[in-house]
């Protein structure tokens, strides 16, 4: 087994899912438990300065082996996995040779991973996939990154005539629910730039993502015994329902793709009495992402005027920004990435992130941080699956699959700014 995919299966079996709704940090305490493995594993790799905080922040160094002065390049992925699908348990399976079938993930539970629904799953014919059992999701949305980045680590240490400047590594806690690297303290850190290994498929490289906002609801009915409610009752459901049908219905993210922002309500719950709903608001463009939060504001007002002051209330606020501006000023970062992966045989894909990242938090913060695939697919979910090296491959040319790519990606980039 490659190493790559030897820790990717080790750290994907550690539940790690973020809680949300707490400001712990780390939300939940698997997080922990990964990163100290990571720490462990970091000090046998022989790198200095590793440490692990109270928070789950895993950072480390591996000093250069140059004596070129060059820019100091940090790599980084998060710990945790999404809130959408338990990560408990997961039995991560091989499906090698890859067919173009459809791929029965849980026969009991009728979960079926089909190139019908998942097309991309028919640009692996005769690679090697890992796929869950149909009742967790896999892990590949960080874990595959800090896998790569490991076994990127474990080849620049085993093999010292590969030249490097310094390389920082920093595992993050919670990017699924918003606090990613906001607590990592970039003055200790000290890193000139950094790539965020935490995109979907090979090629894909990232500088460009949305602006978020997140809105709560919560609406305030009265509640009369439903036989002598006439004129009385006001039923705080049936509003929610009426808010909800204010935004366009192609306005969301099943009817998006690309550039085209949107509205998500994530949760719907109440009574007569009280109901809560939930929203995420998003767009690339500053001035839509205006408009789309005067719109919500504007649906609550509306409730209000209908039904009474007060019927409704909305907490409302900001949650990252469109890294884009920050990243311009200095492509070569970009360029730098590009070029890695026309080194090593990838065609560059850029597409914006149609989220959030770490990178466009630190970006923002002052450490200019694009992102670079990690090779997974259908991220959040049972259907989640991720090429790896097929070790019986006699075709590796051409077959050249997602995880091993992503550890040459980082290597060329590393090797490329060393040569600066």
């Amino acid at each position: 087994m490659s190493s790559v995919l030897d820790r990717f299966i080790r750290y994907i079996q550690i539940p790690s899912q973020a809680l949300p709704g707490t400001e712990k940090v780390p939300s939940t305490p698997g997080q922990m438990t990964l990163a100290q493995l990571l720490g462990e594993e970091l000090k046998q790799l022989g790198l200095d300065a590793v440490e692990v905080d109270e928070h789950a922040y895993v950072t480390a160094r591996l000093p250069s082996n140059t004596e070129r002065k060059v820019p100091t390049v940090a790599f980084l992925a998060h710990l945790d996995t999404a809130t959408e699908v338990t990560d408990d348990t997961v039995r991560p399976r091989l499906v090698e040779n890859y067919d173009g079938c459809d791929i029965v993930l849980n026969e009991k539970d009728g979960v079926v991973l089909s190139p019908s629904v998942f097309p991309d799953l028919l640009k692996y014919r005769g690679e090697t996939l890992v796929v869950t059992d149909g009742t967790t999701l896999l892990g590949a949305d960080d874990k595959a990154g800090i896998a790569e980045i490991m076994a990127a680590l474990e080849y620049m240490t085993a093999n010292p005539e590969f030249l490097h400047g310094d390389i920082l590594v920093g595992f993050t806690p919670d990017e699924e629910i918003g606090h990613g690297a906001s607590l990592l303290d970039l003055e200790k850190f000290d890193a000139d730039l950094a790539y965020n290994i935490d995109g979907g498929a090979v090629g894909e490289i990232s500088y460009e993502n949305f602006n978020a906002a997140k809105a709560k609801i919560v609406i305030h009915g009265r509640s009369v015994h439903p036989g002598k409610s006439k004129d009385k009752m006001v039923n705080s459901i049936l509003l929610g329902m009426e808010l909800a049908g204010m935004f366009p219905p192609e306005e969301t993210p099943s009817h998006t793709e690309k550039y085209e922002g949107f509205f998500h309500i994530l949760g719907f719950s109440g009574n007569v009495e009280t109901t809560e709903m939930n929203y995420i608001i998003r767009d690339h463009s500053a001035e839509k992402f205006a408009e789309r939060k005067k719109a919500m504001e504007s649906a609550v007002e509306t409730i209000n005027n209908k039904y009474g002051k007060g019927r409704a209330e909305l907490e409302m606020s900001d949650q990252y920004y469109n890294m884009l501006d920050k990243i311009k000023p200095q492509m070569h970062i970009v360029e730098t990435a590009l070029e890695a992966m026309s080194q090593v045989g990838i065609e560059p894909k850029i597409i914006p992130v149609r989220g959030g990242t770490d990178g466009a938090q630190l970006s923002f913060r002052g450490l200019l941080t694009p992102n670079i695939f990690a090779g997974g697919h259908n991220a959040h979910g049972k259907h989640e699956f991720i090429s790896v090296q097929s070790m019986e491959s006699k075709h590796e040319f051409i077959s050249v699959q997602s995880m091993e790519k992503a550890v040459e990606v980082i290597l060329k980039i590393t090797e490329l700014y060393a040569a600066k």
